[in-house]
């Protein structure tokens, strides 16, 4: 969603009668620039949207001399759950085992904010991650894990404070080979620092 633009205008009116139904005052001043500054925030929370996943791999992939092991751990992230609208968080670990390409280290956390930004559940974001991935780079095998807090568990319903969620999509040697498996989630728990 493009900056005043009409779309952007209507779902300001929606937050501004959103409010009224929840039985607050729009036009008290402290809400009365809140539809507009909620309209715009969706625009940033659901930017992925709009993102080709391609494009933004673009020319960042390279011919790899060898089969060692990438990983990128600790990439922070932000998202909407799908179904409550509410926002989880947290941090992704990717690594996979070239066959012939590797990609930009910069264009992992990229692709991860490409698949945040959009309306998600942590399920579908981990194997959109691998299987982007594993499309593009046609590696050995693809690990990605995914460690998030959900405000939908912890704001409401459960009411479960502090209690995150964790998948993982593991995909080729990763799933296949135990040790190569084992070493990605060892290096996950008990990082070299």
């Amino acid at each position: 969603m493009k900056p005043g633009n009409r779309k952007e205008a209507r779902l300001a009116a929606l937050v501004e009668e959103m409010l009224g139904l929840i039985g607050e005052d729009p036009s008290r001043e402290g809400l009365v620039r809140t539809p507009l500054r909620v309209a715009k925030s969706w625009g940033e929370f659901t930017e992925g949207m709009h993102v080709d996943v391609d494009k933004l791999i673009g020319g960042a992939v390279f011919k790899a001399p060898d089969s060692d092991m990438v990983m990128v751990t600790d990439i922070q992230f932000y998202s909407i759950c799908e179904h409550h609208l509410l926002p989880f968080f947290g941090k992704c670990h990717i690594a996979y085992v070239p066959k012939a390409k590797i990609i930009g280290l910069s264009k992992l956390p990229r692709l991860v904010r490409a698949y945040s930004q959009r309306l998600q559940v942590q399920e579908n974001l981990t194997s959109q991650i691998s299987r982007a991935l594993e499309r593009t780079l046609e590696p050995m095998g693809v690990g990605v894990v995914i460690e998030a807090r959900h405000l939908c568990m912890e704001m409401r319903g459960a009411r479960s404070i502090m209690s995150p969620t964790k998948t993982s999509s593991m995909r080729g040697v990763f799933r296949s080979d135990a040790r190569t498996r084992k070493e990605f989630l060892d290096l996950i728990a008990n990082p070299l620092r």
